[in-house]
């Protein structure tokens, strides 16, 4: 996988400017991104193509999750636990 992608989006995904996206979305990422794969990798930055907004209601179950988005990813995010 190319560094320069991962920190990339590692960065779009810690800095995003709403801050509970910045936590869900950095965290999941930083914990994650070494073990996911290229497909994976480009589904969640599809997902990041989103409003932070709407990806905070979909990992929060607020709404419901387009059908374009890889539900797998986001069930994988609604279940990861950052650790303070």
């Amino acid at each position: 996988m190319n560094d320069i992608r991962k920190k990339k989006l590692l960065y779009r995904a810690n800095y995003r400017g709403f801050k509970e996206a910045d936590l869900l979305l950095g965290g999941f990422l930083k914990v994650n991104i070494d073990r996911m794969d290229d497909a994976e990798l480009s589904a969640f930055e599809h997902l990041m193509s989103a409003k932070d907004h709407d990806i905070y209601d979909w990992i929060t179950g607020k709404q419901e999750l387009p059908g374009q988005y890889d539900a797998k990813l986001v069930d994988r995010i609604r279940k990861f636990r950052p650790e303070f």
